[in-house]
């Protein structure tokens, strides 16, 4: 199958979830076209996803795409933005894997993810190399509303809106290879979901917010360092996914979870600590360093 062939099979495969009211120009154009809401701030990001580092090569192809869009759309819920719309690019090697029937279930993942979140899929790109996804999401809220890092503040409670460390030990238990049904851990690596539900409800109350992506002391530390302040955490009231230990969630990544700070508990969410005046970071009244992944640490 020639490349046209193939973003046609793409085009046709999403359906449609590539159109909505606001978006003029969807794909088979030189650049989608799209209306933004009068009084509302844009809010994008984006985020790549490459076989072997982010996802098993021998993956279902479902799951690589249901998986990659999740991952980059939590980035919006973080940021207590409404989602708006993607665009995907595909690069596929020359390879028997990625035929025609491989895209498409690819194409099913993306579509299934981009209709569970709201989004629309505007728009993307198609090239030859090794296997990855890069996916630039789109986002509204509304004007000066945006959720930061730093806006923590000593005395905030520190919360999370779900159990960690299911994906991190779906790794460190070598379940990366899927077979008819997925397990529970499974269901958390590959099948996460941005928490988009609870949008407004971070909007509306929350002080700093983050998405437990690399691991929830990184990604608290991040939001630490951006607030000018410090934590004391709870071992025994952080959540944890059955068949998980503690360092999975400490340290794992790949949650998707919302991690918040705010004045009180919010609904849906968990209290696992506070945020302190003194930089730092405790677990159980003791230092910890703020470690997860990271892209460019020695293997």
């Amino acid at each position: 199958m020639d490349e046209f062939a193939l973003i046609r099979q793409i085009i046709d495969g999403l359906g449609s979830v590539t159109s909505r009211s606001n978006v003029l120009v969807g794909p088979g154009d030189d650049a989608a076209v799209l209306r933004p809401r009068q009084d509302w701030d844009s809010v994008a990001s984006i985020d790549t996803q490459i076989v072997d580092r982010h996802f098993p090569r021998q993956a279902p192809a479902d799951l690589i795409g249901y998986r990659s869009m999740m991952a980059a759309i939590s980035d919006l819920a973080a940021m207590a933005a409404d989602p708006n719309y993607v665009l995907v690019a595909l690069a596929l090697p020359d390879s028997k894997l990625c035929n025609s029937e491989w895209v498409g279930r690819l194409v099913k993942g993306i579509k299934e993810a981009a209709e569970t979140s709201g989004v629309v899929v505007a728009g993307g790109n198609l090239g030859r190399g090794e296997l990855a996804l890069t996916i630039s999401v789109h986002g509204e809220v509304p004007a000066n509303a945006a959720i930061l890092r730093s806006g923590a503040k000593p005395g905030d409670v520190l919360q999370v809106s779900g159990a960690l460390g299911g994906a991190a030990a779906c790794v460190r238990l070598d379940q990366l290879t899927v077979h008819e049904t997925l397990s529970e851990l499974q269901q958390c690596y590959f099948r996460p979901r941005a928490r988009l539900d609870l949008v407004e409800v971070v909007r509306n109350s929350a002080n700093a917010a983050i998405d437990v992506s690399d691991g929830l002391l990184q990604d608290l530390g991040h939001m630490l360092s951006a607030s000018n302040c410090g934590a004391e955490l709870v071992a025994d009231s952080i959540p944890v996914v059955l068949g998980a230990v503690l360092q999975d969630a400490l340290t794992g990544g790949d949650d998707y979870q919302l991690l918040v700070s705010a004045t009180e508990l919010l609904e849906g969410f968990k209290q696992i600590g506070k945020v302190v005046s003194d930089a730092g970071l405790w677990l159980d009244g003791k230092p910890v360093q703020a470690q997860g992944f990271d892209h460019f640490r020695e293997q």
